[in-house]
């Protein structure tokens, strides 16, 4: 299996890995709904058993569970995957999310998930959002400090724009930028994968298949059918007028990976893998069965006329 080393560190890689956010659960404010923690565990065993070497999680996933989740299904492997997780989204008493990039916080925080992860290191610290914009320096220098003291391997930075990016990288090197990158969300291509391109910044995307909307397995009556407390009932991409040329797009996607054996999903994901900028792609899981609908992007690529063809359609 073809494998990239993510920036400046000495990871390499697998094309795809696994993204714990639904593994959080319900009952928080971007929740995807209920979740069996059985079906999280057996989803991560799946994925590690076919080769996948990195998992990416938050602390704010489900309030400290998708980090918890994480811990218990790597707890007696004897082979480890990298483990990535972020910070800076903070949550209090009543379950209301805040944020915070202070010096202290940040390394409370780390402490928190070194604690719910069950390890000694995290692989990749990650500044989760630019917020409070005005604290991103004071955040990443704390992030640095925790490298120096050796809590965390490597750091990087999520969903932030060039001009950040510029300002926390004189402080200390970005490892990675992690952005949301899918057929339906390509407003990075225009200045910030060039960026993270041109200075040497790894890139691992996330929500390659928009929410699930080009997994394939999407349909009007399972959008009716969200938990109440799913947030894609407020995303625009599920709704009108939006919703109907994004499953059109999916069944363009399940046409042209038909004619591989491949569903839309995969097809979806190795869209976002042909970027030269792009290290790897976040795949988010749910149970074992899921991933058998996804593994295949472990290999699998498109040609240059089959991605002309899929462009031409989004």
């Amino acid at each position: 299996m073809r494998k990239k080393r993510l920036g400046n560190s000495d990871m390499e890689l697998t094309p795809i890995g696994v993204g714990a956010w639904a593994m959080g659960g319900g009952d928080w404010q971007f929740s995807w709904g209920p979740q069996d923690d059985r079906e999280s565990i057996g989803a991560i065993h799946a994925a590690l058993d076919a080769g996948v070497n990195w998992i990416d999680t938050a602390a704010v996933y489900g309030l400290g569970h998708s980090e918890e989740v994480v811990g218990k299904a790597l707890k007696g492997r004897s082979s480890k995957p990298f483990v990535f997780t972020k910070c800076e989204r903070r949550w209090d008493e009543n379950r209301r999310i805040f944020h915070c990039l202070k010096r202290d916080s940040v390394r409370r925080e780390c402490e928190d998930s070194l604690r719910r992860l069950q390890v000694d290191v995290i692989d990749l610290y990650q500044i989760h959002w630019p917020q409070p914009e005005e604290d991103i320096e004071e955040g990443w220098a704390a992030l640095a400090e925790l490298k120096e003291e050796g809590k965390v391997r490597w750091i990087g930075v999520s969903n932030f724009n060039v001009s950040q990016m510029e300002r926390v990288r004189r402080i200390a090197p970005i490892t990675s930028l992690q952005p949301p990158y899918s057929l339906i969300s390509r407003g990075v291509e225009e200045s910030i994968l060039p960026y993270a391109l041109e200075h040497g910044i790894g890139v691992i995307v996330y929500s390659p298949m928009q929410n699930g909307l080009l997994s394939g397995a999407m349909t009007r009556e399972r959008i009716q059918n969200f938990p109440p407390d799913d947030f894609r009932r407020r995303s625009p991409h599920f709704q009108e007028p939006n919703l109907t040329r994004n499953l059109a797009l999916a069944a363009k996607l399940a046409e042209v990976g038909a004619r591989h054996g491949r569903t839309a999903g995969e097809v979806a994901i190795a869209w976002t893998l042909r970027h030269p900028a792009v290290t790897a792609a976040i795949v988010g899981l749910r149970n074992p069965r899921q991933f058998e609908g996804v593994k295949g992007a472990l290999e699998f690529r498109l040609s240059d006329e089959e991605a002309k063809e899929i462009e031409s359609s989004s």
